[in-house]
């Protein structure tokens, strides 16, 4: 064979091994992308009496996630779902309805599937543009808007019917999931939640939760102060959204009463007993401006809505059970029940 030829088979054997080395390569550092996507779909369910464990996994979130389920009193017939958000810690704590009230027992005689989500700390169970590293990948509006529903309606067997309530933060992430896809929820209950978040004293009440108290970083949930997200995401200047949704609004002054001082008070050690019923105060008084300002609103769009603003009331519990008991009649209505 002529020198020259033997070049080219050199040549084209070393482009060759170049070029399978270079795949290997690509093939280790792309391997993981290139699975397919998972889709959604609950994907475990423990049974533990009438309460149900799912674990089901989020697409938008590429994780499963918890939701614990009390049955209907007869679980033999349909029931519809009703959602209830924890607040700030969204679940993954003590700080939950399940552990600060008797609210499971309250349902436990009523036809209703009650849905309580674990997980999305500090995320206001919103849609958020990047994932954070502190609080990682939040896409809760995608969640409980797109994924959830159809799952729970099937391996629930429910009616269709869903009812939804929040409290503290996730009073402003229950109408913003009313606004995001109107008509899921039929009837929704907001307990001492800021509706407003565009404008400074808004974004103020979700940078101190999401920032002071979670860690996270709210330029990763909707951008810097200036990004159009901030409105488009504000269930005040969206309320005309909320039309047609049997909605229950509730708030106190901020004003404590003796029982909240002692609570307070006995719940930490020295000061601390004082800092917290300075936030307490304070969080509520917030919350009950943003709720008076959601009113006026919907008073000006004519939209209906029931409302309880309380004379005395801080930000706890107690008064977040009281409001459920309130407002289950409107709940119950949007349920079918």
């Amino acid at each position: 064979m002529k020198l020259s030829a033997l070049r080219n088979v050199a040549a084209l054997r070393t482009t060759a091994v170049a070029l399978t080395a270079a795949l290997s390569v690509a093939g280790l550092a792309g391997g993981a992308s290139a699975e397919p996507d998972k889709d959604s779909a609950v994907t475990s369910v423990v049974k533990d009496g009438r309460t149900w464990h799912l674990k089901v996994y989020s697409e938008a979130m590429k994780k499963d996630i918890t939701i614990d389920v009390q049955r209907p009193v007869d679980e033999s017939q349909p029931a519809p779902n009703f959602y209830m958000l924890n607040g700030l810690d969204a679940g993954e704590g003590t700080a939950s309805w399940a552990a600060q009230t008797n609210a499971l027992d309250f349902l436990a005689d009523k036809q209703v599937n009650v849905i309580q989500p674990i997980g999305g700390r500090g995320s206001y169970y919103a849609d958020w543009k990047r994932e954070d590293p502190k609080l990682g990948l939040n896409k809760w509006k995608t969640f409980f808007t797109e994924e959830l529903p159809p799952l729970l309606d099937e391996t629930l067997n429910s009616t269709g019917l869903n009812a939804l309530a929040g409290l503290s933060t996730s009073g402003t992430s229950v109408l913003q999931l009313a606004e995001a896809k109107p008509g899921l929820f039929k009837s929704v209950a907001a307990y001492s939640g800021c509706a407003q978040i565009a404008d400074p004293l808004g974004k103020q009440a979700v940078k101190f939760s999401v920032e002071t108290w979670a860690g996270g970083d709210t330029e990763n949930m909707y951008g810097p102060d200036n990004d159009p997200a901030w409105a488009e995401n504000d269930p005040v200047i969206n309320a005309e959204k909320l039309r047609g949704t049997n909605l229950y609004i509730s708030s106190g002054s901020g004003m404590p009463s003796n029982a909240d001082v002692e609570y307070y008070l006995n719940g930490a050690p020295g000061p601390m007993g004082v800092v917290n019923l300075g936030l307490g105060v304070g969080i509520e008084a917030a919350t009950n401006a943003c709720s008076q300002n959601l009113k006026a609103k919907l008073d000006s769009l004519n939209i209906p809505a029931t409302y309880q603003f309380t004379p005395m009331g801080t930000h706890y519990w107690p008064y977040w059970e009281q409001a459920l008991h309130e407002s289950w009649p409107l709940l119950a209505e949007g349920m079918a029940i």
